[in-house]
């Protein structure tokens, strides 16, 4: 196995630590503040020195390569991009910190999604459809690293999926802008210009955001191995149980305990060097 290290930069004290640690043959830089252990032994040492040196670490399998994965699952708010768009919508509307309650209960899997989701929308009711373009113009800001990791997959050959429990008015034109290949998510009820406080259709919740990944493989005929997933919240867990590689994005506790992988403190082009 190698053990991959990033997120800041290590000194040679530090380095040799790890060396001692893993039992690896070497330290290869990967990037200003990302290494490479090869032939590192999973010890239970590594985890609580990385957390005290702020770094992510993750063992991956010797010769794992990007051209061998085939589809990109991510969620899009708190992951793809920065911020809850649903939250950020809600500020306009004067009731944030009400809707960022019930969103952070229902990422951290307190709450069931599809209620919760209907409670704030509700919330949101009359309020004139122009705050949905303020949001996106003036609030909505891509994760760090998030183009260059979209560049190096879609050089990959690795098709897109952009899925989320947010909505169509935000996905839609992050699906335009990217280039990604596919998107699906929850459609806001607009009435004279304003928002119903209604969802239309069936809410994508997790286990609609896992159906969308499970129809995508069969139709283009994908190994569960060949698939990588990302998300913060406990609504992405379904899906990324249908990933060879699941991967932890800034995420909820209950997420980062179940996820393959943990990014706290790299950006999402630290994705790139777990197939470095």
């Amino acid at each position: 196995m190698n053990l991959i290290v990033q997120g800041a930069v290590l000194d040679d004290a530090e380095l040799r630590q790890l060396l001692q640690l893993t039992g690896a043959r070497s330290v290869e830089r990967l990037g200003r503040a990302a290494y490479r252990l090869p032939g590192a032994q999973a010890e239970a040492g590594v985890a609580g020195f990385c957390a005290r040196a702020g770094v992510d670490f993750g063992f991956v399998p010797a010769g794992r390569r990007l051209e061998d994965m085939r589809l990109l699952a991510i969620d899009m708010d708190s992951t793809l991009i920065t911020i809850e768009c649903i939250d950020e919508v809600a500020d306009l509307a004067g009731v944030k910190a009400e809707v960022s309650a019930i969103t952070a209960a229902a990422m951290s899997g307190e709450l069931d999604y599809t209620q919760s989701l209907r409670r704030r929308v509700a919330l949101l009711r009359g309020l004139d459809q122009g705050a949905l373009v303020r949001v996106y113009e003036e609030r909505l800001q891509l994760s760090p690293g998030a183009e260059a990791m979209l560049a190096a997959m879609q050089g990959a050959g690795i098709k897109t999926l952009l899925v989320s429990g947010g909505f169509s008015f935000f996905t839609e034109r992050l699906q335009a802008r990217l280039g990604l290949d596919h998107c699906t998510s929850n459609v806001f009820e607009i009435e004279n210009g304003r928002l119903s406080g209604r969802v239309i259709g069936d809410i994508v919740d997790a286990d609609g955001k896992a159906a969308k990944l499970r129809a995508l493989r069969d139709e283009l005929g994908i190994d569960k191995a060949a698939i990588i997933a990302i998300g913060d919240g406990a609504n992405d867990l379904a899906m990324m149980a249908e990933a060879g590689v699941s991967i932890a994005y800034r995420a909820k506790p209950v997420v980062r305990n179940r996820a393959g992988y943990a990014l706290d403190h790299c950006g999402l082009d630290g994705v790139l060097n777990l197939f470095a």
